[in-house]
């Protein structure tokens, strides 16, 4: 009994490992090189725009940035990015809440008078590693 305990064990956290991917963000359309592009993954509907589940960051080159989040296991996110001019590592807001820097948001989804909508902005990571790609706003 014991060792079909510890298989079963052991197979599950097999094949929970086999599950996680690899999330690729290919990040286009920088008006230029300054500063750097931070990328907030977030996990769940609740937490969108709210509690960041994962960051990273990159350089910018050429006008285009490259930001990998690994071994994420699969489910539904949601992508922010921002072009942090000022290395400062927070995205700057006016007074009023809007940003001062360039954002967008996964599958290019864009808000109306405000942030876009979860629902616009969510994808899938499955089993398999993910390539998605976002053109930053030109409206800064």
């Amino acid at each position: 009994m014991i060792k079909f305990f510890v298989s079963a064990v052991l197979l599950s956290t097999t094949l929970g490992l086999a599950q996680s991917s690899n999330l690729t963000i290919s990040i286009s359309s920088l008006k230029d090189n300054t500063g750097i592009v931070i990328a907030e993954l977030y996990n769940t509907k609740e937490s969108f725009l709210k509690k960041t589940y994962k960051t990273s960051s990159s350089a910018i080159k050429s006008n285009t940035a490259l930001v990998t989040f690994a071994g994420l296991p699969s489910g539904e996110y949601t992508v922010l990015v921002y072009q942090d001019r000022n290395s400062n590592g927070k995205l700057d807001k006016y007074f009023i809440g809007m940003p001062k820097e360039p954002v967008a948001c996964s599958n290019n989804a864009k808000g109306f008078m405000g942030p876009p909508k979860y629902e616009d902005a969510k994808f899938i990571v499955g089993s398999e590693d993910l390539k998605i790609n976002i053109k930053m706003s030109t409206s800064h």
